[in-house]
């Protein structure tokens, strides 16, 4: 138990009290520096609503509501409940240009060139069957008002389910890809970044490889990315770093599962060479870091050896039971 109180103190030394903040953007800093945001606490409104519009109102992801707030009832959040709004996050260990998309965390970061920010959107990625791709490649066509050619082995999905499709879903409010759509040059230039007629999906894995974003994002990073933008795309359940004052951090997502049998809290996670280093050193605390690989919050714990982790942390019976583990569902739904 003990251990566990000082990971839920590590955990929560970085959420804040501030008023809610709906923006994605974060100053970018310096370039010996990952750590941005602040995490916050809101109380659930006795209004009715799912998680999903708590989410929305955040800009966080469904799952990184889920993952933060373990236990929470998705489609009914009880009212009064107080839960933790993930929007603290190490950036990903990659070039800061363009567009950089890390699917275990389900969040698409866009770099804009010449200016010190960065912008954070969740997303929707390719369900099992259909896994977005890790790639490096570009956007080669920006498309207002895309129409939806499905493909063959998407209408064979859809088929499974009795359910047959058109040749072209065309343009407009009922076309599954919403109304903007950044074609990536990969391959056959088969996956795009597109926006969604659908008020889920965001922070799950739900389409047919795409990245999917919510109608008001996908709007706004059309307008801001150039015809040429380098995109990345990683897979990286497991983000660490050393901050400038020496204080270490690192951030656990649940890996993604790659069969129904899979259980996203409980399976394995690689450990990199640089990440089994990074343990080892006497510098961190091994013993919240394997807390933190259990728990999978999605949010940056501090592990620094010998790091205080904050006052009265053993005293807040209600914050510990936080790092109780819990299984997400990574949903799947046919969708592009």
């Amino acid at each position: 138990m003990k251990s566990a109180l000082r990971f839920a103190g590590a955990l929560l030394l970085s959420v804040g009290l501030a008023a809610p903040a709906f923006s994605t953007e974060y100053p970018l800093p310096p370039a010996d520096s990952r750590l941005i945001g602040e995490n916050q606490l809101t109380t659930v409104p006795d209004d009715k609503r799912p998680l999903e519009a708590i989410a929305a109102k955040y800009q966080i992801g469904l799952l990184s509501m889920l993952e933060a707030n373990p236990g929470t009832d998705p489609w009914l959040p009880k009212a009064g409940t107080q839960l933790v709004v993930p929007q603290q996050m190490l950036l990903p260990d990659t070039p800061r240009e363009g567009i950089v998309v890390n699917l275990a965390e389900l969040r698409l970061y866009y770099y804009p060139k010449g200016e010190d920010k960065v912008i954070v959107y969740p997303i929707g990625i390719g369900q099992l069957g259909a896994a977005t791709p890790v790639m490096v490649t570009s956007v080669s066509q920006k498309i207002p008002n895309p129409t939806w050619t499905p493909t063959v082995n998407i209408r064979k999905r859809y088929a499974k389910d009795g359910i047959t499709l058109p040749a072209v879903v065309p343009a407009g409010p009922e076309n599954p890809m919403g109304l903007f759509a950044l074609r990536l040059a990969r391959g056959s230039g088969n996956y795009l970044i597109h926006g969604t007629n659908a008020d889920f999906g965001i922070g799950m894995r739900v389409s047919s490889g795409c990245i999917r974003l919510r109608p008001q994002d996908i709007e706004a990073l059309f307008n801001s990315v150039p015809k040429g933008t380098r995109v990345q795309v990683i897979n990286q359940p497991v983000k660490f770093a050393v901050e400038p004052d020496g204080k270490r951090y690192v951030e656990v997502h649940q890996p993604l599962s790659h069969s129904d049998k899979d259980d996203p809290q409980t399976m394995p996670i690689a450990l990199s060479p640089a990440l089994k280093k990074f343990i080892k050193s006497p510098h961190s605390d091994s013993e919240l870091i394997k807390a933190a690989l259990e728990r999978r919050s999605g949010m940056p714990v501090l592990v620094s050896n010998g790091e205080a982790v904050g006052e009265g942390t053993e005293t807040a019976p209600e914050q510990a039971q936080s790092v109780q583990t819990t299984s997400v569902s990574q949903g799947a739904v046919n969708t592009p």
